[in-house]
């Protein structure tokens, strides 16, 4: 059990017995106290900057797995588009028969003929955010762009990536039907007339090309989304580092004043050792503040 800190009567004796005398002689005992709480301060910043750091590399894992998405579907485009050129030079290819969509619906008629799929609707993003998505897409250099992330809240990136995941989420619900229906035209076009199949394949491919494309695009939104909260978290773990410093210098000018208390008790120089003592602590305490309110 820590002992109670308390200052012989005999010291108090010699201390003037003013309101400043008082504050001389409680110096050690506020100090010591300054110090702890500049201590925890300084290591509530770190773990806060621990936790920021940890969020981001998770964050980061996560834009990973989007641009994995994002490169396969855009490789899977190009091998459509590469497919279609093949066909094109190898066989003739006319446009489908309708004939051969009696009785499908709309969309999907639409989606082989005209390939025209269901437009995914666009996130409503706020302006700080679509200018920090834009300056990221442009590959703007990275002091701009977190420039503009300067401006852009927590809450309204994660608005933001709800919002794109949402739009990708109700483009894959609007295609699957399509798609359904595609592979059931597949499946009983495959045994029919050649060039009715042929020309079905070749619809299909450019289906197949427009779809992906369309995903990727959605894909490269979310990914760059999460890139924002990387750097924003990881902004924010350099913040709570850099005052956990500064809280740091605030604790060792506490104990400064903590020794050279001990020193005024030990010297009978309460004084001008004591003064000494307090105009640390007083200097501890408004660079705390200062850090605390600014940094």
């Amino acid at each position: 059990m820590a002992q109670k800190i308390e200052i012989p009567q005999s010291l108090k004796a010699e201390l003037p017995q003013t309101a400043w005398g008082k504050i001389l002689a409680a110096t050690p005992v506020v100090m010591a106290v300054l110090s702890t709480m500049l201590a925890g301060l300084a290591s509530s910043e770190m773990t806060k900057a621990q936790y920021d750091r940890s969020f981001a590399a998770q964050l980061q894992a996560k834009a990973g797995d989007q641009w994995s998405y994002y490169q396969a579907k855009k490789l899977r485009s190009a091998t459509a588009e590469n497919t279609l050129d093949l066909l094109a030079a190898s066989v003739p290819v006319h446009s489908l028969d309708p004939a051969a969509l009696a009785g499908q619906d709309p969309a999907t008629v639409q989606a082989l003929t005209s390939v025209v799929l269901p437009h995914p609707a666009s996130p409503q993003l706020t302006e700080p955010v679509q200018s920090a998505l834009d300056a990221l897409s442009k590959n703007a250099p990275e002091k701009e762009i977190m420039a503009d992330l300067a401006h852009v809240r927590a809450q309204d990136l994660d608005a933001a990536l709800l919002a794109a995941e949402d739009a990708a989420r109700d483009f894959d619900r609007d295609i699957k039907g399509i798609n359904q229906h595609v592979d059931e035209l597949d499946a009983s076009l495959m045994n029919g007339d050649n060039q009715t199949f042929r020309n079905f394949t070749f619809a299909r491919l450019r289906y197949t090309e427009a779809r992906y494309d369309e995903e990727s695009k959605l894909n490269y939104t979310i990914a760059n989304v999460y890139e924002l909260q990387v750097r924003q978290n990881n902004a924010s773990a350099e913040n709570h580092h850099r005052r956990s410093s500064r809280f740091f210098f605030g604790m060792l000018a506490a104990q400064l004043a903590v020794i050279i208390a001990t020193f005024a008790v030990a010297a009978r120089k309460r004084n001008f050792l004591w003064s000494l003592a307090a105009a640390a602590g007083l200097a501890a305490v408004s660079f705390a503040v200062y850090v605390f309110l600014y940094v």
